[in-house]
């Protein structure tokens, strides 16, 4: 068995690649004329049901303009409920038949079971569910003096797409629907001073390949984005005078221009023609080959990048710039996160009434907003708020 896989390693790399320079033309061109089919063939949204979590702002925002263009109704989910109030309302203006807004965090199963079971009490089904969660960071991983975050960024990254996919699935096996997951090409080209985000991207990215093969009804776009201009050029934690860990997340900073709409739109696009993959920009596959043919290669650029940038603070708080505390002052510690529970049986719809809609004019509401950046030592509220707009 040895010495038949010596010799496999030696002739099936190089036999591969022949074959596959001789097949590229035959395969792009099936690749356009499929292309083309799907486009002209695409998904009508027309009266659609599409679930949208992390949509107060960021890529979320922009993909729920995508798909009130294509006069879908909406339902928005984050945990910041007065941003979407305003972003459902454009989504509004832009076309959509009708926009439902909830307050909800996706790393908590209670959450992502009351949305969806409140979304398929008033609709009666999902067709798409677009999951924008991502949390990120730009720390070296020695720099972490408190490993409290290490959960909160897999939660988030992984726990936080899988939750909502788990309850919404049985809803879109029914009606033929589709994922459409918002990933990041870190998950294969890994970079300094992301490791936990990179990890949790493999693995959201190997959970939802596998995902593929289990659920054939339901379609799963996979949309993987290189430095596109969010939060993620800059650092994602914080620790404010009080000690308390916040973040800001991707999905929920404020981001203009074009790469961000790009990327929606693409994403929204790919969705509706049954793409499997959305790239964006696509040149960053060529590393993927880098990394299987020749790793030392791509290990020494990101040394070279990594060196450019000066010599590396010995130690710094997460995130940021700033030095540890003196040696006379106490340590401030970072603040637990949240802890999930489990469930062992599938969601079931509790029969009750649907949600009243507010229509009309006058002044909206008063609803529970919550101030300032998410804490970890967040309690969560029973008394959420929700609002819907035709």
């Amino acid at each position: 068995m040895d010495l038949i896989n010596s010799v496999l390693n030696l002739v099936v790399p190089p036999a591969s690649l022949v074959m596959l320079a001789f097949a590229w033309p035959a395969l792009s061109f099936i690749n356009v004329c499929e292309w083309v089919y799907n486009t002209l063939y695409s998904e009508n949204m027309e009266d659609k049901v599409v679930i949208i979590t992390g949509a107060s702002s960021g890529i979320g925002e922009h993909i729920a303009y995508e798909y009130a263009k294509k006069k879908a109704k909406l339902v928005l989910v984050a945990r910041r409920e007065n941003r979407l109030r305003g972003i459902g309302e454009n989504a509004r203006l832009l076309g959509a038949k009708h926009v439902m807004i909830m307050a909800a965090d996706v790393v908590k199963l209670d959450d992502c079971m009351r949305f969806v079971t409140e979304t398929v009490n008033y609709h009666g089904r999902v067709d798409h569910l677009v999951n924008t969660a991502s949390l990120g960071h730009t720390f070296y991983f020695e720099e972490a003096i408190d490993t409290s975050v290490f959960p909160a960024l897999v939660d988030i990254n992984f726990w936080g797409n899988v939750y909502p996919t788990y309850v919404a699935l049985p809803f879109l096996r029914e009606s033929n629907g589709r994922v459409i997951v918002n990933a990041s090409a870190e998950n294969w080209l890994p970079l300094p001073r992301m490791s936990l985000y990179a990890a949790a991207k493999a693995a959201l990215i190997n959970f939802y390949e596998t995902l593929r093969f289990e659920v054939k009804e339901v379609g799963i776009t996979i949309a993987t984005h290189g430095w596109i201009g969010s939060e993620m050029t800059r650092g994602k934690f914080m620790l404010e005078d009080g000690a308390e860990m916040q973040w800001k997340e991707e999905r929920e900073v404020h981001v203009t221009g074009g790469p961000v709409e790009e990327f929606a739109r693409l994403m929204v696009e790919g969705a509706c023609r049954g793409d499997a993959y959305v790239k964006y920009p696509s040149w960053y596959d060529i590393f993927l080959l880098y990394r299987v043919f020749a790793p030392t290669v791509l290990g020494w650029t990101f040394r070279l990048l990594l060196s450019s940038n000066g010599a590396r603070r010995s130690t710094s708080l997460i995130g940021i710039s700033r030095p540890l505390l003196e040696s006379n002052s106490p340590r401030k510690h970072l603040s637990g996160g949240p802890r999930l529970t489990s469930t062992t049986g599938r969601p079931l719809l509790e029969a009750g009434s649907p949600p009243k809609l507010l229509t009309g004019g006058g002044s909206p509401p008063n609803f529970l907003l919550t101030g300032g950046s998410f804490t970890f030592s967040h309690q969560h509220n029973p008394h959420q708020h929700q609002q819907k707009m035709e």
